[in-house]
């Protein structure tokens, strides 16, 4: 079973220390929800794990599948099993949603086999059908643009489409609920929950909001401030946070400093 883990990392941006020392892991087939007031490095994390180049990595290491990931671009780390899905998904005029994941998929399995000739395109479309009906996504869209004219909803539904269809081990869900409306959240949420379900996903959650919480139930909930994970707890934890503030925790830290 694969796993994320994260030691000791402090990741400096333009020389300015954003996280100062994160641990966390992450097993594959659970849900850890992490969630945190603004500024204080939750998206960082997210970015870092599938190695955004301009953040400088000071200290600590991250391990995935119990083999240190940090000399990996972002191809490769995502070849092994790891999976990104954007706050902001771009827009790429002129690819269609299923030539993006076919590619996306054959450059996967080449990584895999390097005598892999590919996926068929009878098999892909085939693939890509059943995985539609299953996220109960319009079979149109497989032709339009990707995320060219589409809705927030839409946009975070095409990135839990690109999960279903790419099959990674862990996948980090950097604030999926920007954005969206009751509705929108609902259906996204039951996709991830489907894949959590079919695929063993782990997932690791990124939100300022319980509600999300409320519809992907997290095995582990964490608070992140000032660069790094200062509290731990289960689900009651998000519920606890929306009635209290994150005032509460920085009185709990001072008070067991004392």
């Amino acid at each position: 079973m694969s796993e994320l883990k994260i030691n000791n990392l402090h990741v400096n941006i333009d020389g300015k220390p954003i996280l100062q020392g994160v641990n966390l892991t992450v097993p594959q087939g659970e849900v850890h929800a992490i969630m945190g007031p603004n500024g204080t490095g939750k998206s960082t994390l997210a970015s870092t794990l599938l190695g955004h180049p301009s953040y400088e990595i000071v200290e600590g290491e991250i391990l995935f599948k119990g083999k240190s990931i940090m000399d990996l671009g972002t191809d490769e780390r995502s070849r092994m099993g790891l999976f990104l899905a954007f706050q902001y998904p771009v827009s790429i005029p002129g690819v269609t949603v299923a030539n993006f994941l076919r590619t996306a998929l054959n450059a996967r399995k080449k990584a895999i086999n390097p005598e892999d000739k590919g996926i068929p395109v009878p098999e892909f479309r085939k693939l890509l059908k059943e995985k539609m009906e299953e996220l109960k996504i319009d079979s149109s869209f497989a032709g339009r643009y990707l995320n060219e004219g589409f809705s927030g909803g839409e946009k975070k539904r095409i990135e839990v489409l690109q999960m279903a269809v790419l099959q990674p081990e862990i996948a980090i869900l950097d604030e999926i609920d920007s954005g969206l409306d009751i509705d929108a959240l609902r259906i996204v949420s039951e996709g991830v929950n489907l894949l959590r379900e079919k695929q063993n996903l782990g997932v690791l959650v990124i939100t300022h909001y319980q509600r999300l919480l409320n519809y992907i139930k997290p095995d582990v909930v964490h608070v992140m401030m000032d660069g790094k994970i200062v509290e731990s707890g289960g689900p009651d934890l998000a519920v606890h946070l929306e009635e209290h503030g994150y005032e509460w925790v920085r009185e709990k830290l001072e008070e067991e400093a004392l």
